[in-house]
């Protein structure tokens, strides 16, 4: 039954987003690792030579630069990291299109913001781009634009952004390439008895205590960072695989639907590309708490939020601005588009629509958030 849901998942994969993380790319010393690079490169063109797209969230750039200063280990301050990544970036490219050149491939380098992810136009001229490429049998190598990227506009670590990016390109399957074969029941580094978690079916509070904080010297992320992206991609619709990057012809078994590393099934159905970007991407500006009874309207009637079950408004936002949804516990339900400022939706909330109209008139929505523009996001 797992072979089977494998190949359905592999079956199903066009486009696909491949994240490599640096520890892959990299070795112990952090300059790259010219072998394994050709490896994956060659892994690659197979997948695409059956005719699926394909696009490559890479690290590796701050590593590369790592060696190529030689500084031994990775530096902690922002300065030295973008840096690092200017240096790393242009070496981390050169090798991936000298490993294309034999299959008449370019690569085609992409260096991206979160704040690009936030607006709307610049994530649809995202897609558009990265489309074209694929028309061009081009392959988009997509990284964190470090260089330039600040506390406030960074994805954090290549994880979420391989997410995004999968998300971004309705991918129906993300491939998470790290240092270890998947998501362990236990630390394997620290308990013997740990076993790999060959299928997720649900990311839940069980699953996501598996993963610790555990992260390496050259790379950001860990195995919670890669849970919170499988989250996210699996939510809205994908599926993702998490498999050591080290092992040979691991992308091979992959696609031959052999049971290495752990699948992440979908959570739901798929998630339209617009939902994606307004549930799942773009970064919220405010918060909105809600009752139970507003709770229950829009996770089980499938209603659109009105101010009377609105409990508080947080954060400073304008109208049509993203805003979070939660409950009275502090759980996130949704995410939608505001139809009122934060000023103007204070002054409404708790109110009935006849209250409303008593004190202030006729108003120009009757909704908080209009169902139309709302994402349900809990699972």
């Amino acid at each position: 039954m797992a072979h089977d849901a494998r190949r359905n998942v592999v079956v199903a994969a066009d486009p696909v987003v491949i994240k490599v993380g640096t520890n892959v790319l990299t070795d112990s010393l952090g300059a790259l690792d010219r072998v394994r690079i050709a490896a994956l490169v060659d892994q690659v063109q197979r997948i695409r030579a059956g005719g699926r797209r394909v696009a490559i969230v890479s690290s590796g750039a701050i590593g590369a630069g790592v060696g190529k200063l030689k500084l031994g280990k990775r530096p902690v301050d922002l300065p030295h990291l973008q840096a690092c990544a200017a240096v790393g970036q242009s070496a981390l490219m050169q090798l991936y299109q000298e490993f294309l050149n034999p299959h008449g491939v370019h690569a085609a380098q992409i260096l991206l913001t979160a704040g690009d992810f936030d607006s709307r136009s610049r994530y649809l001229n995202m897609r558009n781009t990265i489309i074209t490429l694929f028309e061009y049998s081009a392959l988009p190598i997509i990284n964190e634009n470090d260089t330039v990227s600040i506390a406030e506009i960074k994805f954090g670590d290549n994880d979420q952004l391989a997410a995004m990016v999968a998300n971004l390109l309705q991918a129906p399957l993300l491939i998470l390439l790290t240092n270890v074969d998947g998501l362990y029941s236990a630390d394997p580094r620290h308990d013997p008895s740990a076993k790999l978690v060959e299928t997720v079916a649900h990311i839940d509070d069980s699953i996501a205590g598996m993963a610790g904080n555990t992260k390496s010297d050259l790379g950001t992320g860990g195995m919670k960072s890669k849970i919170l992206a499988a989250r996210l991609a699996t939510v809205a619709g994908g599926s993702v695989i998490m498999a050591n990057g080290a092992t040979d012809g691991i992308l091979d078994a992959i696609f031959a639907g052999e049971s290495v590393g752990t699948l992440f099934l979908p959570h739901g159905g798929s998630v339209t590309a617009w939902k994606r970007w307004l549930g799942f991407t773009a970064k919220p500006k405010g918060k909105v708490r809600i009752d139970d009874g507003a709770r229950k309207a829009l996770v089980e009637q499938g209603k659109s939020l009105l101010p009377v079950g609105v409990q508080q408004i947080e954060g400073t936002f304008g109208k049509g601005d993203v805003v979070a949804i939660f409950d009275a516990n502090g759980i996130e339900l949704a995410r939608g588009l505001i139809n009122y400022g934060a000023d103007d939706a204070t002054r409404i909330i708790g109110m009935s629509r006849e209250r409303i109209a008593s004190r202030f008139g006729k108003l120009p929505y009757q909704e908080l958030v209009h169902r139309d523009n709302l994402v349900i996001t809990v699972t």
